[in-house]
């Protein structure tokens, strides 16, 4: 999600506490909102898919491969 959107979400956000938005201002406020939730859901699963941890016994455990969904979205 670029930086637009993310001003857009904040534009919005900031009209409707002050005078309220239209039907299709709130559709688009939705849709930005439901994408800016997933894009914030694709980076976390991204970033815990490449954590690896070190066992006792010196072996290294893969959590991605071991837990993770690689792929789905």
């Amino acid at each position: 999600m670029n930086q637009e959107k993310i001003d857009r979400i904040n534009t919005l956000y900031h009209k409707s506490k002050s005078v309220g938005l239209s039907e299709e201002e709130l559709a688009e406020q939705a849709a930005l909102r439901r994408e800016y939730i997933q894009t914030i859901r694709n980076n976390l699963r991204g970033n815990l898919n490449n954590i690896s941890i070190q066992e006792k016994d010196g072996t290294i455990t893969d959590l991605g491969k071991k837990y993770g969904k690689v792929g789905e979205e």
